[in-house]
């Protein structure tokens, strides 16, 4: 077993075979390099000389695609100003709620405790009054004669 393991070994490529095989393969890879570089030379000159024009477009880009995003992106701005708009209205809804609230808890608080509170309310949703005093009713609204709709009319 340790016969084939030196045998083994041995099949191993060394490290100065690998180095002197890059050193030989030296000219050949710098020939290639030399040719690539001769090829894309025209191209990268071309791209050096409009170097500013393309950074000027590639930021003008990218500031026009941050703007739309800030105005109109998921939380933009004019999201937000129908959100703080919707926020003012419902502010103002629970303070109009609130003071309500405030009002019938005045109210109940009278009817607990005012004599005079409950004689108003007695007097104006079951129709009493004092001797003297006269109650006034609104009269329904009339009824209006229908007009014949376009069935009734054949």
């Amino acid at each position: 077993m340790l016969s084939k393991f030196k045998k083994r070994l041995a099949e191993l490529p060394r490290p100065e075979d690998g180095l002197r095989v890059m050193a030989q393969h030296a000219p050949q890879a710098e020939a290639i390099a030399v040719s690539w570089v001769e090829k894309l030379r025209p191209a990268g000159l071309a791209v050096y000389g409009v170097r500013r024009r393309i950074a000027t477009a590639a930021v003008t880009l990218l500031t026009a695609m941050l703007f739309i995003h800030v105005v109109f992106g998921a939380n933009g701005m004019v999201v937000y100003r129908r959100k703080k708009a919707e926020y003012e209205m419902l502010q103002k809804r629970v303070a109009d709620v609130k003071h309500e609230n405030q009002q019938y808890t005045q109210r109940i608080q009278a009817l607990k405790t005012d004599q005079s509170a409950i004689e108003k309310e007695a007097r104006e949703q079951l129709g009493y009054a004092k001797p003297g005093e006269y109650v006034y009713v609104e009269p329904a609204p009339a009824k209006r004669a229908s007009t014949p709709n376009a069935t009734a009319r054949r």
